[in-house]
């Protein structure tokens, strides 16, 4: 592993380090919001309306109407019924998955589930892919006794990359009662409908659907949300988990509301981005990547030295433990310039000789 990189200046694009500038390719700010200064003027503009933070239960008698706007407005975009929005992503899974993890009989946990949504004492089922993991869900509970079974699953896995799909749930016994619970964190402004994840494609299933994550990533807003049906998303803010924590700070959410036309700009300029960098790469074969998804991960562990050599950053560091092995990825976000992903094909193109 190179690094790590202490920083002392904000990351974009490119990033500064001990004098030199290097280009960035790492990362999860994936629709480069903070290289859009029309974005950050709305962000400080809500936060000279709400101040720098809000520590007040959204319990308390004296609230914030721009909450419930912002909850309002994500889950009709989203096409859930309703939503909740938390401080991060990992405390909206974590309300999600203790409070259905008690109704449940059985849980069945896709292999690389994102430890938010992971029950205490409850490991990822012991598959390599999903599709394996898929087949053993259905004979699984074809064997079971009329149960109620939940589900959790990644909408993403952002290190391979592999985009998840969840048609075969179709394909289950209908004597249960399922829940389905998806990590989107990853796909929020990248997969689904919009920005607004894959709430709207998977709400036809026969489960009952929540989808959480965290918006700090696509969307660059230090936030999380929970999406699903109106009776579970009431329930889980009627427990503690939700009663007693502090929300995100309103002045994001502010401008969140009037920034969509923003998001779309820069969502289609990351597809751009996207349908670039892959024609540059179509000739190499040293890549693992999904069609619609900015990330490509590679194996040789000399690359991410030589690239940084060649004044390019890139993502590389065990994850999620740290005796895991070097994950090595490319991440290309909407605030590259064509030139940027040209230079760094020009690069690449020489290791591969």
């Amino acid at each position: 592993m190179i690094g790590p990189f202490e920083l002392n200046s904000r990351i974009n694009r490119t990033v500064n380090y001990q004098g030199s500038e290097y280009l960035f390719f790492s990362g999860t700010a994936y629709l480069g919001m903070g290289n859009v200064p029309e974005f950050e003027k709305l962000i400080i503009e809500g936060i000279t309306k709400y101040g720098i933070s809000h520590g007040m239960s959204r319990i308390n008698n004296v609230r914030l109407h721009v909450y419930h706007q912002f909850e309002t407005f994500f889950a009709e975009r989203a096409g859930a019924e309703k939503s909740l929005v938390w401080s991060s992503g990992f405390l909206a899974g974590m309300a999600a998955v203790q409070f259905l993890a008690k109704q449940a009989d059985h849980i069945y946990v896709g292999p690389d589930t994102h430890p938010a949504i992971l029950p205490e004492g409850i490991t990822p089922d012991p598959f390599s892919d999903h599709i394996t993991w898929a087949e053993y869900c259905i004979k699984s509970s074809e064997e079971l006794p009329s149960s109620k079974i939940l589900i959790l699953a990644n909408a993403v896995d952002p290190l391979k990359p592999t985009v998840h799909q969840f048609d075969w749930i179709k394909d289950l016994p209908d004597k249960h009662d399922y829940t389905l619970l998806i990590d989107d964190s990853h796909a929020f402004g990248v997969l689904g409908n919009g920005i607004y994840g894959t709430y709207s494609k998977w709400k036809h299933l026969p489960v009952r659907l929540l989808v959480s994550g965290s918006l700090n990533k696509g969307l660059s807003l230090p936030a999380g949300i929970l999406l699903g049906d109106s009776t579970t998303i009431d329930k889980i803010a009627a427990i503690n988990i939700f009663r007693s924590s502090s929300p995100p700070a309103p002045g994001y959410l502010q401008a969140f509301l009037q920034a969509e036309h923003l998001y779309q700009v820069q969502q289609q300029k990351l597809t751009e981005n996207i349908r670039l960098f892959q024609n540059l790469i179509s000739d190499l074969n040293c890549f693992n990547y999904t069609e619609t998804y900015p990330v490509f991960s590679f194996q040789d562990q000399s690359w991410p030295e030589i690239l940084f050599q060649n004044g390019i950053l890139i993502s590389s560091f065990p994850y999620p433990n740290p005796t895991d092995p070097l994950t090595n990825r490319i991440v290309v976000s909407a605030a590259h310039h064509p030139a940027d992903l040209i230079r760094l094909h020009k690069v690449i193109s020489g290791l591969g000789e």
